[in-house]
């Protein structure tokens, strides 16, 4: 079976959905042992994820956690002259620190989700740059008090119907909750080049990462699996939606009485729409991000599923004109772009 693709120049059919959801929850597996899960040719499995990643429909790539280094994340929305959203999308789009840029209300504001070490940048870009601006109208930002989820790579879950029970169990990797790690860790020095070649590529080899890194390639090995084990990086993955027939993509901003914050974030975490859900600071205290097919199924998730749940008081949805910037690069006519 073909599936209506919104990108690149071919179909893609469910065996190409079974190796994403495959890759969504093992991440970094062998080509071969993906193979032998799905019952399919270890170079059949490389071809098809090839073909993924050429025609910018999927991204394997590492990021850092930013809780585990200590980092916090606001969550932004930045209302502009319709003429300016563009331009001010690119530019936050280029920085290192904002790792999700989208425009909202018909393309009247800017939504971006900023993570930062330094409260002196965090409070540059906030309180002073954007804000004299003059095509700038309004700027309102939340931290996130508490991530429900929305750090791992499977945390969309749309495409779970594709593998079967024993083939998710075989693949499903158990992972500490990066959300609650206790321990700050303290990066190597060498360190940096392993996270620069996990951010192009997530799949990166070990002799890839031992000699950019320039150490042993049993010392590697041994580092990304504890900076993955102990929650510093997740090996996570973009997928340009649309290409699947999945166009609609929006923010629900709740507003949750306190005593069911707690029920309300756990009960959005399991829903397979869902892709984030975290606890913020401000009016609106649960933030959750979700991605359907049409309006229609927005309007429908909205109102059943959400609108059944207790405790809440208020709900806004912003829905996006368009994405620009993804946890692991650029989307560029609706592809995904490998980092410069």
């Amino acid at each position: 079976m073909a599936i209506s693709q919104g990108v690149g120049e071919r179909s893609w059919d469910v065996d190409d959905l079974r190796v994403i959801r495959a890759l969504q929850l093992a991440p970094r597996a062998s080509f071969a042992r993906i193979g032998a899960v799905l019952g399919m040719n270890e170079r059949t499995v490389a071809r098809r994820y090839r073909a993924l990643h050429r025609e910018g429909v999927l991204r394997v790539f590492g990021t850092v956690n930013p809780v585990a280094l200590g980092q916090q994340i606001w969550q932004v929305r930045v209302r502009c002259r319709p003429d300016a959203a563009e331009s001010l999308a690119a530019g936050l789009s280029a920085r290192d620190d904002v790792v999700w840029v989208g425009l909202t209300a018909a393309g009247s504001e800017v939504t971006f989700s900023l993570s930062t070490v330094t409260t002196e940048r965090r409070d540059l870009l906030l309180t002073r740059t954007l804000p004299r601006a003059a095509h700038v109208l309004d700027i309102d930002a939340a931290v996130v008090l508490h991530i429900f989820l929305g750090m791992s790579p499977d945390d969309w879950s749309a495409l779970g119907r594709h593998l079967n029970e024993e083939e998710t169990a075989e693949l499903a990797t158990p992972l500490v909750n990066p959300a609650r790690t206790a321990e700050r860790f303290e990066l190597e020095e060498y360190d940096a080049a392993i996270l620069r070649l996990l951010a192009r590529d997530g799949r990166a080899s070990n002799a890839a990462l031992a000699q950019a890194a320039g150490i042993s390639e049993g010392r590697a090995a041994r580092r990304v699996a504890t900076l993955i084990e102990r929650g510093v990086v997740i090996i996570d993955n973009d997928l340009a939606t649309e290409a699947f027939g999945y166009g609609v993509r929006a923010h629900l901003l709740l507003r949750v009485a306190p005593s069911h914050i707690e029920a309300v974030g756990r009960t959005l975490a399991e829903l397979p729409e869902i892709s984030f859900v975290a606890s913020t600071s401000g009016r609106n205290n649960v933030m959750a991000s979700m991605t359907c097919r049409e309006l229609s199924d927005l309007y429908e998730f909205t109102t059943a599923q959400v609108g059944a749940l207790d405790g809440i008081q208020n709900l806004e949805v912003l829905p996006f004109q368009r994405i620009v910037k993804q946890s692991g690069g650029l989307l560029v006519d609706g592809r995904l772009v490998d980092p410069a």
